[in-house]
């Protein structure tokens, strides 16, 4: 196995790591030395008995009866996954299906179903030698678990096999400091999300940390592509900005149909309960620039930008679906199973977390919007799948949905962060 890890490692060019055996460390190693013994298979000395949530219980009973809120078109139902502190961005993995699980704090999560009933039997920290800073995970076709941090990327190549334990092979793609400059870090839009394009590149979405990005900040986020879409190869070099013009994006998939990048984009606040509207966006290639700072969301001029003349701005691209305001669209996902009905095959699942700066609240649901057969558009509006974790009468949140993921047999898998779980949607026939 470790020939194996070596060689393809070599082969992204992550250079040769030193096979040797490190004498387990007396005290817990410093991240960048946890990172280093990694690097060179070395032990960290963490403990092997790792940390487990626990699976059943007061907090577990209650997720499911809170459940029997949820609205969902007939013929579906919604199940507890798994309880899962912080649960975030979804990766799946290609062979065993386990769930490797981001989240805004300093951990990572793997969710494992060992017996294949469709119910997480075991939810255990990743890499704990390791101190995340609000990590998102994605998965390459070949195998390879990404993790794209506030200001760092990894890449763990044999992350299915060792995660068992508390030690797991790792390289650095992007170096802490280098996905940004470290003076534009910000506690705001920070949080980082990732996908292996159809061309074999990483693509990494860089929110800019103001609520609308002020000129003076304009040439430097165009060059490093904050408020943008990042690619690069998969080793890290050869970065370029694929999109500008972002606000906050949070969620981006590509169309296994056209290949094309589609991403959710969180706009501006403070312009009133009802606008501007929420987008959900597509790239059909590089160089396109999506609106901000002189659209505050759809095609609504922000109060900052407003004098600046139409012949002045840049070529936009406008939504391709404007959402409600306000209700924070994050993850999504084209749907490529079979399980559910004809009407939702390849069509797009797109999580909104919910409001929190609406007179009513809104949000806190999956979302589908149906595609044309070959990809090439919208075949309708957006339309409510799953609804009910948000009280219509006292406006409590009872859950904030993140990110939607696919299981190999077809069922879809949705985060919440704030009851921290992952629910299973699946269809009877």
């Amino acid at each position: 196995m470790r020939t194996m890890l070596l060689a393809s490692a070599m082969a992204l060019g992550f250079g040769a790591l030193a096979i040797t055996q490190g004498a387990i460390a007396q005290q817990a190693p410093t991240d960048a030395q946890a990172l280093q013994r990694m690097q060179n298979f070395q032990t960290t000395g963490q403990s092997l008995d790792m940390e487990l949530v626990p699976q059943t219980g007061r907090r577990a009973d209650q997720i499911r009866r809170n459940l029997q809120r949820i609205r969902l078109p007939q013929g579906f139902q919604i199940e507890l996954y798994a309880v899962v502190p912080d649960a975030r961005h979804m990766a799946v993995s290609r062979n065993n299906a386990n769930v490797f699980v981001g989240t805004r704090k300093s951990q990572m999560w793997v969710v494992v179903d060992r017996d294949k009933d469709r119910i997480a039997d075991e939810v255990k920290r990743f890499a704990p030698a390791v101190r995340f800073t609000q990590p998102n995970p994605c998965y390459s076709p070949d195998g390879f678990l990404y993790v794209v941090e506030h200001n760092r990327v990894l890449v763990f190549p044999a992350a299915e096999f060792f995660f068992e334990g508390p030690d797991v092979a790792v390289a650095t793609v992007v170096e802490q400091g280098k996905l940004i400059p470290p003076a534009e870090e910000s506690f705001n839009h920070g949080h980082r999300v990732c996908r292996i394009g159809p061309d074999n590149k990483l693509y990494v979405s860089l929110g800019q940390p103001f609520n609308v990005a002020p000129a003076a900040k304009l040439e430097l986020y165009n060059q490093v592509g904050i408020g943008g879409v990042i690619r690069m190869d998969r080793d890290g070099s050869n970065r370029e900005v694929y999109a500008r013009g972002i606000r906050n994006s949070v969620g981006i998939a590509f169309n296994p149909r056209t290949r094309e990048l589609w991403f959710t984009d969180n706009q501006v606040d403070g312009m009133g309960d009802d606008t501007p509207p929420g987008e959900i966006n597509r790239a059909t290639g590089p160089g396109l620039h999506f609106g901000h700072p002189y659209f505050g969301g759809g095609r609504v001029r922000t109060v900052e930008f407003k004098d600046v003349p139409d012949a002045q701005l840049p070529r936009v691209t406008h939504p391709e679906a404007e959402m409600v305001a306000h209700a924070a669209d994050l993850g999504l996902h084209f749907y490529t199973g079979t399980q559910f009905p004809e009407r939702f095959r390849g069509g797009l699942f797109s999580a909104q977390r919910g409001s929190w700066n609406r007179t009513t609240p809104v949000g806190a649901r999956v979302m589908f919007t149906p595609m044309k057969p070959d990809g090439s558009g919208m075949a309708g509006e957006p339309e409510v799948f799953a609804a009910g974790w948000l009280d219509d009468e006292t406006g409590e949140y009872y859950g904030r949905i993140v990110d939607v993921a696919q299981l190999p047999d077809g069922s879809l898998l949705v985060s919440d962060d704030t009851a921290g779980a992952i629910y299973r949607i699946s269809y009877r026939r």
